[in-house]
């Protein structure tokens, strides 16, 4: 049987906080502004660092007009049929619906470009992201410099009342530099996840 290529694909840009994912989305959606193709750019309503307005924002203040969602299908609800390109920010917030929708709109012909931590706080796996980077053609997998060796920082430390956050802690705050920070593997601490 003969088959028609066609320009579906699943993008992941992963990394610790403070690697430059958002700012790596901005640069892709502009390049697609450039080249004149229809694009979408999405975000969990619960990403409300930098703005409450429909955007999303880089730690170095770009932005970039995005629609807000609760859940992964609403992306469907709101998707424009002219599309060509979909961005989605901060994924490892979104449902695992996300995983079926993002592999169905590649094989529908869109480019998905994900971005979103690929592990917690604890250092774990997060959410849908396992599952994202398994489906991606392409993963850019980005570092941030550990705030406490100059190393490269793998990982994300979550800091509660100075002291690194326990295992225990829930998994889910929203924060930036007052509560996160790019760890290298070896700085890393998480007290209690051995108990």
């Amino acid at each position: 049987m003969y088959h028609t290529y066609r320009n579906g694909i699943i993008e992941v840009v992963c990394g610790p906080m403070f690697a430059g994912k958002t700012e790596e989305l901005i640069r892709r959606a502009k390049r697609l502004k450039y080249a004149k193709q229809n694009y979408q750019v999405f975000k969990p309503i619960i990403d409300t660092r930098y703005s409450i307005k429909p955007e999303i924002v880089s730690h170095s203040l770009l932005t970039e007009n995005a629609i807000l969602i609760s859940h992964s299908s609403e992306i469907l609800d709101k998707l424009d049929p002219r599309v060509e390109a979909v961005i989605i920010d901060e994924a490892q917030f979104l449902d695992k619906g996300i995983i079926k929708i993002v592999d169905d709109l590649a094989d529908r012909g869109i480019r998905v470009i994900i971005g979103g931590l690929d592990r917690d706080f604890k250092g774990e796996p997060f959410g849908p992201m396992p599952e994202l980077l398994a489906i991606a053609e392409f993963v850019t997998k980005l570092t941030a410099i550990c705030v406490k060796t100059g190393m490269p920082a793998t990982r994300t430390q979550r800091i509660i009342n100075g002291k690194p956050a326990n295992y225990h802690d829930p998994l889910i705050v929203v924060g930036a530099s007052d509560s996160y920070e790019p760890r290298s593997r070896h700085a890393h601490e998480v007290p209690g996840k051995n108990e």
